[in-house]
Formats: structure tokens, sequence, C-alpha cells
């Protein structure tokens, strides 16, 4: 038999250890079988599943770290199984997972300990079994706390919400042990909040010898749609979490509750790549997805340019508004020092940058640091005819005003600042023009980026302005846009004064 074949037989000879199946024997889904043979098929190191809430995800990682502790799949000697999340508290999830199966076992077929300390548990078990010692230990998101180890079984759990940095090194620590011991990894999660997160990269650009199972529905579906639902959600007709008629309920509360509530379910359970930040976000990605469309309306009526210049580690950005035709294009530049994979790299998006390069929406210029004539001339070549306005913010106003000059278009700039006079009153513009339906864009993988990494800071007046601070990405495509489309709201508006002829009696 495979290992798969064995793993899926050892897991049926546990018992549910609670619930409203408590004490029966555990039946795998089909869809778990599937992932259990695509992750443990040979020559496969990795793998990866997305799937909604409450489809036993965690429960499915549990049994097989239990079986494989007991040697009934993958047996050699001194078996070492790793359960990390970003916090401890979350790790235990899993392994109470673990230790709730192992407890339910007959007590004459396994004999373990949990070990503890004086203040906590350690969350770390021994099981002793004839052919010796074999640990499950859960540990969080500091990389430190894989070093040294030699896992024969890892698994990454919720791993959409790791914290960048920490959680890339923990990854990073536990893969290169896995070597020592012909180790596998299981990185199980629910959706990202976007493109940009080391799960979604899993998912979408997986490497050599990774298995990828993900189970989400198309975009742009409503909340309620059952048979999109039931992609995300497998188990609900096998009897395995939510029945169908609960998430369909569920799904039309949130369509009402709308916000942060939709984002929320789209997210676990519909398991979509929603941002679920709470109400200080630019938009919702609901309302920015009914923007996008593969027919892209004419460059006609005049363009408004939206400046946004970064210079060495930022990004610069221009955008690019045709508030007639409602047409928005963006592009983002960085200098070609270090180049886009290792910038990618630095900034936790791996070869993202690369794929926006492809897609014509990021360019290089400049060795360390980007040339603002080389970026201005590049933007103004980027149009069919020359722009109606341009609106650039103040910061290094100087060096952006020359280079404008030089390229003979600095009489069509006006200044703007993102502080609460101008930012507040552009944010709400931008934000009305999307609701309305004003904005059309293709699908960009630049400006969905930044979409869902753009925060508000919000006074007690209740005004928002674009917060870099906040915002826990490069946001500097939408910064231009916000920019372009608030001039262009501008412009509407005053065209839309009517003439009133002088009353006479």
């Amino acid at each position: 038999m495979s290992e798969a074949d064995l793993a899926i037989a050892a897991i049926e000879k546990l018992r549910v250890p609670q619930g409203r199946l408590a004490g029966e024997y555990v039946r795998l889904g089909e869809y778990q079988r599937r992932f259990i043979r695509g992750a443990l098929a040979k020559d496969v190191t990795v793998g990866v599943w997305s799937i909604g809430r409450g489809n036993a995800k965690s429960s499915t990682a549990a049994a097989l770290a239990v079986t494989h502790a007991l040697g009934m799949w993958g047996a050699q000697p001194q078996r070492e199984i790793v359960i990390a999340a970003r916090t401890r508290e979350q790790a235990a999830t899993t392994f109470d997972f673990a230790r709730s199966f192992l407890e339910s076992l007959d007590p004459e077929l396994v004999n373990f300990e949990s070990m503890t300390s004086r203040n906590h548990p350690l969350f770390a078990l021994t099981i002793q079994a004839e052919d010796g010692p074999h640990k499950i230990k859960a540990i969080s998101a500091d990389g430190k706390s894989a070093l040294g180890g030699g896992a024969t079984l890892a698994i990454l759990d919720e791993r959409a919400s790791w914290r960048p940095g920490r959680g890339d090194a923990l990854e990073a620590a536990i893969l290169t042990s896995l070597g020592k011991r012909d180790g596998r990894m299981l990185v199980v999660s629910t959706s990202a909040k976007n493109d940009v997160n080391a799960f979604s990269q899993w998912c979408d650009r997986p490497p050599s010898g990774c298995y990828v199972q993900e189970h989400r529905p198309p975009p742009g579906l409503p909340a309620d749609d059952l048979e999109s639902l039931l992609i995300a959600n497998p188990g609900a007709v096998e009897g395995i979490g939510a029945p169908p008629d609960w998430l369909q309920r569920q799904a039309q509360q949130a369509m009402q509750r709308g916000g942060q509530a939709l984002a929320e379910f789209r997210n676990l359970h519909r398991n979509e790549r929603v941002a679920v930040d709470s109400g200080d976000v630019l938009v919702h990605i609901d309302d920015w997805k009914r923007c996008e469309t593969a027919d892209l309306p004419p460059r006609s009526g005049g363009c408004i340019v939206g400046l946004d210049f970064g210079g060495a580690a930022s990004m610069t950005a221009s955008a690019f508004y045709w508030p007639e035709t409602k047409r928005l294009e963006a592009i983002g530049w960085f200098p070609s020092k270090p180049d886009l994979l290792a910038r990618g790299h630095n900034d936790h998006v791996g070869d993202l940058y690369g794929l926006m390069a492809e897609r014509g929406e990021l360019r290089t210029v400049g060795e360390r640091v980007v040339p603002a004539r080389d970026w201005i001339r590049e933007t103004i070549q980027h149009l069919d005819e020359p722009p109606i306005c341009i609106l650039a913010d103040r910061y290094k106003q100087a060096e952006v005003g020359e280079a404008l000059d030089a390229e003979g278009v600095g009489r069509l700039v006006k200044w703007r600042g993102f502080g609460w006079r101008d930012g507040a009153e552009d944010v709400r513009r931008f934000q009305r023009e999307v609701l309305d339906g004003r904005i059309a864009t293709s699908e960009s993988v630049l400006l969905r980026m930044a979409i869902s990494e753009c925060a508000l800071a919000i006074d007690e007046a209740g005004n928002e302005k674009l917060s870099k601070a906040k915002s826990t990405g490069r946001i500097d495509s939408i910064a231009a846009a916000v920019l372009a489309v608030a001039e262009g709201s501008r412009r509407r508006g005053r065209s839309a004064v009517p003439t009133w002829e002088p009353f006479t009696i």
C-alpha cells in the first residue's frame, strides 16, 4: 500500500473525540482523501490546502500527526511532528486535536505523557512505543524556535495569518530541517486577504514537489450563491462542518449587514481573498472588483495624471484617469538595484514584482534611485497626447517640479497634499467615484495589491486620509490614483454647474 492509503486507513481507525459524532470512528470525506493522497504522493514534500473555515482541515492535519507519530505510516526512528502557527495558543488548537485523538485510543495501545512546566503547558508530548520515543510539539512563528530541529512531519496551521518576516523565517527554518529526515510539510489555511501573502504565493506559484488543493470559488459571485458556497465548503454535503442551509442563511445576513461582516464571511466561509481589516480601509474589495472589466473604455476626452514620487526604497507610481470614459490605468517604478526578485523577498511578496513587470504594470528605471526626470518622461510617453492636468504630491515638490518643467509640462501641475485638508477631500471623492461606478480598470495586480494593503487614518471628526504608516505594503499606485480620480470628480462637478440668466422684473 502507498503511504497515502496507509494514512487513510490509519485515520479511520481513530475515534471522533468531540461533537455530535463523538465516539464514532472517523469517516473521511472525499475531499480529505484527495488532499491526503496528493500531499503524501511520491516526490511530493509540501502539501498546500486552502479551504473554508469549519471543513476539518485542522483536525485532519492532527489525525495525520497522530497516525504518523504512532508509526502507522511514514515510520522511522524517533519521529518528530511540529505543529506551527502564528502564536503558540493558535498552534495549541491543532495540538489539542492530536491529544484528544490519543486520549480516545485504548490506553493499552498507546502510552504518552504531556510535558508541562511550572506556569503553563509546553504544548508537547512524548509517545512511548516499541520503536522508541516520538514527539509532537506546538511552536509559534519565531524562526529561532525551529532551528536545530529535525521534523519528520511539519504542519503550518492558518499560514495566511502569519506575520511577514517572522513567519517566513519559521517556514524557511522548517523547510531546511525537513531534508535531514526526508520529512514532509503540510501548509493549511483559509485564504489570505490578498495575492501578496506568502500563503497565496504557495497556492498561485507552487514550486516543484508541491501539491496544491484550493477550494476557492470564482470571484464576483453573490455571497449566498449556493453552488459556489459548496466549492469552498465541500464538507457541507458530506456531513462535515456546517450544513448548506446554515451557510446560505449566514451569507444572506452578511449581505444585509455589508461592510466588515460581508468581508469576513467572504474570506472565512467562501475562502475568497478579501481584506478583513476594520473599517479604516479605503474601499472594500467587493466594491473595487466591480470597477474591473475586460472591456476597457477608450482613452478619450483628455487624461488626468496623478503622481506619487518615491525614490530609492519606496515605489514611484503614476496613475492615468480619463473622466469622460472612466478609464483608469496605473504603472509603478523601482530602481533596478536591487533587482525585482531580491526586492520582492525583502518586501515579503515573493516573485510578485516580477509578475507585475511581465504584465507591464511595473518598470525599473535608474540604478539605486528612480530619476525624477526619467520617470516623468516615461509617464508622458505612456500617453497618446499630452495630459490636460497633472496632480502631484507636495512631497519632494522641488525635485518633481524641476523634472516636470524640464519635460515641458510644468504648467499643467497642481500640487496636493496627503494631509487632512487635501487628503480627506480626495479620499472622499475617490470613494464616491468607486461606489458610483465611475472607474473602469483592467484586472491589475499592482492596484489590487495597493487596495488590499491601503489603510486610512481617521480623526475625531471622522475625516479620513491615506496613512502610509498604517498601511502594510506598497500603496503608491493607489495614492496616485486617488489624486487623479479626485481631480476628475472636481472637474465633473464644476461642469455640471448651470449658468443662470439674470433675473429681471
